[in-house]
């Protein structure tokens, strides 16, 4: 079988499909632009990087020391999700321990949002792609039992008529997988960022003389 032969069998499959199919090749085309988006935008080096975590863990050794402007510089530019809450941190220090943490608890959330932008649509992608599969199916075969004289078109009918459920199912896996990825991933750096704000929160109200000055 040659490329073009291929490619004929391959527009057929899925031209077969109908309204359905092309339902399910925008689901296709959602899930892949998310997979892509959160791939390019769920890293440690836009959320948590490395090098500054080992930073703000040694917070207070860089207050004691008084060599925090640097690290100050680098929370102001908000290159990443740390930065930016280490920054509101900074902002709030002199104001009482709660006050401080009710201020990086809100930034915090909008973090959090921001991270879990176009899981919704992977949801979303999970539920109805096989659901469009089987109605795809559904609406074949009350087309193919519409004619029982020929049980050879009966045959192919019911094949073609399977092909929105195979391709509903095939949409739906990898979208599983990748939410169940990301999903991980932003549980594992959510609770990294808690552990480490806390330590510039609890370093703040200890030093808050440092930044009375």
């Amino acid at each position: 079988m040659n490329f073009t032969e291929a490619l004929r069998e391959t527009w057929q499959f899925f031209s077969g499909g109908g309204l359905f199919m092309f339902l399910l090749a925008l689901c296709s085309i959602a899930a892949l632009t998310v997979i892509i988006l959160k791939a390019l935008t769920l890293t440690r080096l836009k959320i948590l990087p490395d090098r500054l975590g080992q930073e703000v863990e040694k917070f207070e050794e860089h207050l004691e020391a008084g060599t925090l402007n640097d690290l100050q510089q680098e929370f102001s530019r908000g290159e990443n999700s740390l930065s930016r809450l280490c920054s509101v941190a900074l902002r709030n220090a002199g104001r009482t321990q709660g006050e401080v943490q009710e201020a990086v608890q809100s930034s915090a959330r909008e973090e959090i949002v921001r991270m879990h932008s176009g899981m919704p649509v992977l949801e979303v992608v999970i539920t109805i792609a096989p659901l469009l599969g089987l109605l795809g199916t559904a609406s074949g075969l009350v087309t193919v039992f519409a004619d029982l004289d020929d049980k050879e078109i009966i045959g192919l009918g019911i094949a073609k008529a399977l092909s929105t459920t195979i391709v509903g199912i095939a949409i739906a896996v990898p979208s599983v997988i990748a939410q169940s990825y990301f999903s991980r991933k932003i549980e594992t750096l959510s609770a990294r960022l808690e552990v480490l704000l806390g330590r510039v929160v609890s370093a703040c109200h200890q030093h808050v003389f440092f930044f009375d000055k």
